[in-house]
């Protein structure tokens, strides 16, 4: 029998502090050089030479401001702040490489629909049809401040707002243009045919929309769709859109789970289960040897910041952990926050120094420490045991965390046949689902074709 190809991502953000917060004090770390292009076409080409599947890049509108009521932790321990644009970081790595995939957060409450459609066809293009796009909805309300809005829109409202926002992607994407509108013959003077190409009218409830997609059409037309919520509501547009679910998981079990509700979504709306791959964030720290791998566990630790994590955490929740004694039990509160971050909040049985203990390494990912061998056995069993497809790799110290992973991991993976030899040929679609560039035909993008 063929063992399952664990899929990996390298898990980023164009930023300083992005999961693991106060390692960009250690004297190895290379991140207060994310705003040099230099940065990220050579980790663009180190993950290439480890064959990871793409690079899949956070992002953030707003600011940290709930823990303690201010930004002061967030700009001392620069978590997440200052952040720049995640989608012009793709051409300068799409030049240094062939088949790296690149999956873009993009904020859709704040991006208009007909420009954000143009701006990743741009992206498919010039990549040749490597990316993907990560459909986040927003959490943050001094990003609805800053963008003029009094307070952030309702979450499960968020979701109604993004299903009319595919729609309207999927009718510039997938119908505006026909597949042979295209002719370009120079003899007849016709690049493209008029017949072929359709104005979009859409007259939603959020969104009114008369025009023609301005981009003919590219390798994928609609970008590999992923998406993290996991709500009810989200999972509901998960099982609607998503081709790939990104996931925080804390145990085998709750993650199996999970991942039974994501594939359960797809189902729902006429798709296969396997037609959404799961992924989880995940640390991981080797060493040759066990004792070398905790030794360098030690060493980070010594540089984290666990309040930074805390700090980051309240954003998510919604909720002021400084407000809190070290052992008084932490309250919930429902909020319009990331529902999965308050959910094991609701048991009122957290304090702040538990919530500093889990964070302790910075962030509040599984982290996997051990030999080659140690760290294989615990990939290969979070696969079998939860239905994972594979992980978003996060960066502890940068670039080591990757440096050590392709040089002492993979080869592991790959004497095993847990992971790739090489690249498939093709679009990031194509490398992720062995089918076509464009989306199937039981996705619900595939009705908005001509």
């Amino acid at each position: 029998m063929t063992k399952k190809k664990i899929l990996l991502n390298a898990f980023n953000m164009n930023c300083i502090g992005h999961i693991n917060h106060g390692l960009w004090t250690h004297p190895r770390d290379n991140s207060t050089q994310y705003n040099t292009l230099e940065y990220w076409t050579e980790l663009a080409q180190l993950l290439e030479r480890g064959l990871f599947d793409g690079l899949f890049i956070a992002d953030i509108v707003g600011v940290y401001d709930v823990y303690q009521n201010s930004v002061d932790v967030p700009l001392k321990e620069s978590i997440q702040l200052p952040v720049n644009d995640p989608l012009l970081l793709v051409s300068a790595m799409a030049a240094v490489t062939k088949h790296l995939g690149f999956g873009l957060t993009a904020n859709l409450t704040y991006e208009p629909p007909y420009l954000f459609a143009r701006r990743l066809s741009t992206l498919d293009h010039l990549t040749r049809g490597r990316v993907g796009w990560n459909i986040v909805t927003g959490y943050l309300d001094s990003a609805a401040k800053a963008m003029g809005l009094s307070e952030q829109v309702e979450h499960d409202r968020r979701y109604d707002q993004a299903d009319e926002y595919l729609q309207v992607l999927y009718k510039l994407w997938e119908g505006s243009w026909e597949n042979d509108a295209v002719l370009n013959d120079r003899q007849q003077r016709i690049y493209a045919q008029p017949d072929k190409v359709h104005k979009v009218e859409h007259k939603g409830e959020f969104y009114q929309v008369e025009g023609y997609h301005l981009c003919e059409p590219s390798p994928q037309r609609t970008p590999v769709l992923f998406q993290a919520g996991a709500s009810d509501r989200g999972l509901l547009f998960a099982g609607r859109h998503a081709e790939c679910v990104f996931i925080s998981g804390q145990t085998k079990a709750s993650t199996k789970a999970q991942v039974d509700k994501v594939r359960a979504s797809a189902v729902e709306a006429g798709r296969n289960p396997e037609d959404i791959k799961v992924f989880m964030g995940l640390n991981v720290i080797v060493g040759a040897s066990e004792e070398l791998a905790w030794a360098k566990h030690a060493e980070y630790l010594s540089y984290a910041s666990a309040e930074a994590g805390v700090a980051h955490f309240s954003a998510s929740t919604g909720i002021d952990f400084s407000q809190y004694e070290i052992d008084e039990p932490i309250q919930y509160v429902k909020s319009n926050a990331i529902q999965s971050a308050t959910k094991h909040l609701q048991n009122n049985d957290w304090t702040r120094r538990k919530l500093l203990e889990q964070h302790a390494l910075g962030g509040r990912y599984i982290t996997v420490v051990g030999s080659p061998e140690q760290v294989a056995d615990e990939l290969e069993s979070w696969i079998a045991e939860t239905g994972l497809d594979g992980f978003n790799l996060t960066r502890i110290v940068t670039p080591e965390s990757y440096v050590d992973f392709i040089e002492l991991v993979i080869p592991e993976l790959q004497r095993r046949g847990s992971y790739k030899t090489a690249y498939d040929s093709g679009t990031l679609r194509e490398k992720l689902f062995h089918q076509g560039p464009q989306l199937p035909r039981q996705h619900t993008g595939s009705d908005y074709r001509h």
